[in-house]
């Protein structure tokens, strides 16, 4: 069978039921110890990008209803399997993990602007929380939860900040999109 560069692949389709590309995907996922790319898994499987990307769909599916699930990571692409948020309690009980990461709230509420505003510049962070937060971001960036993402098109190019595939990980998110929405003041006081 041959890939879409041409060249030969020396696995073979799946010959059985019970082996799938789902399953090989899977599989491949789970024993990469980094995040593994789209083009990597149709590399190794031989399989065009468009079929790969229709097997990750229906991997996904099925992995939704489940202890697992399939995260991407927004910057380079990566798949990975991580665990169903609903399950960590029973993961932490069972590997006997204490939560070690400790967030004050000038941190949570660096973290927070960041998610939601990012890619943003310490300038912009500051003028919307009031106060230096040049300490919180460094904490932040050394928790691995907050990374430079670039440099803004403006005087000085500030450092542009984006949250991480770690900060997915932490709060249970497979992307920024399905963090809960803002509530905007003026739909406070809407419901009140």
């Amino acid at each position: 069978m041959s890939s879409d560069s041409g060249t030969e692949s020396t696995l073979e389709q799946p010959q059985t039921a019970d082996i799938t590309y789902e399953a090989i995907f899977e599989a491949l996922i789970f024993a990469s110890p980094q995040p593994v790319s789209l083009e990597s898994l149709a590399e190794t499987t031989g399989i065009s990008q468009e079929k790969a990307q229709a097997v990750l769909a229906r991997l996904e599916t099925r992995l939704a209803t489940g202890g697992l699930r399939l995260q991407r990571h927004k910057r380079g692409g990566g798949l990975q399997l991580v665990t169903a948020p609903g399950v960590a309690p029973y993961v932490e009980q069972l590997l006997d993990l204490e939560v070690t990461l400790r967030l004050s709230q000038a941190a949570l509420e660096t973290l927070a602007i960041v998610a939601y505003a990012q890619p943003i510049t310490r300038p912009q962070i500051e003028a919307i929380r009031g106060v230096s937060s040049d300490n919180t971001l460094r904490k932040l960036v050394s928790a691995g939860l907050v990374e430079e993402v670039g440099r803004a098109d403006s005087v000085g190019r500030p450092i542009l900040y984006g949250t991480t595939f770690e900060f997915l990980q932490q709060f249970g998110l497979e992307k920024v999109e399905d963090m809960p929405p803002l509530e905007s003041p003026d739909n406070k006081t809407d419901k009140e």
